[in-house]
């Protein structure tokens, strides 16, 4: 309802921007202030119909060093259990803290589950086209290149956990559409 809102504005506003002023031609000063009035407001409103629901605040929940260590590692070669397998773990291992029991060994479980879900799934083109394939496949590629530059002991900065935990919301709507 919002956006149809902003977007009949917007074209009201684009059209009265370009239509003749009945102003007196000797008045060219205040013309020009109000096409800039006008213009700007269609500015502004063009901010507000391209908004994507892509970037809408996640809550970031606090780093813990207690969790669940993951026993179902590896895929089922089922795309969609494999997807939400695979996001499920990046979720717990994106908010692992320092200092969490057996986080080494949760990282190098993480990272060979990634690698084999990235190489198996790739190939198919059917999958390899769904937006949830290629959010997740954008995910990880953080989550490993994080491994790769400090190492499975030390946990994601701030704002990378915050980018993840985005990309994690939308790969979730994804599948629960079969997207």
């Amino acid at each position: 309802m919002m956006k149809s809102l902003a977007l009949v504005s917007l074209l009201a506003v684009s059209a009265s921007a370009f239509s003749p002023l009945n102003v007196p031609k000797t008045d060219t000063a205040s013309a020009r202030r109000d096409f800039l009035k006008t213009a700007g407001a269609a500015v502004l409103t063009s901010g507000l119909v391209s908004a994507s629901p892509a970037l809408a605040e996640v809550v970031v929940p606090e780093q813990s060093t207690t969790y669940a260590f993951p026993v179902d590692w590896g895929l089922s070669f089922k795309y969609d259990e494999d997807a939400a397998k695979v996001r499920n773990h990046m979720v717990v291992a994106t908010g692992l803290a320092k200092g969490s029991e057996k986080m080494e060994e949760f990282g190098k479980n993480m990272k060979k589950e990634m690698v084999d879900f990235v190489s198996y799934y790739r190939r198919f083109p059917k999958v390899a086209g769904k937006p949830s394939f290629s959010t997740l496949y954008t995910s990880i590629n953080v989550l490993a290149g994080h491994y790769t530059s400090y190492g499975f002991k030390y946990p994601l900065p701030e704002k990378r956990r915050k980018r993840l935990y985005q990309e994690y919301a939308e790969i979730e709507k994804s599948l629960k559409r079969g997207r």
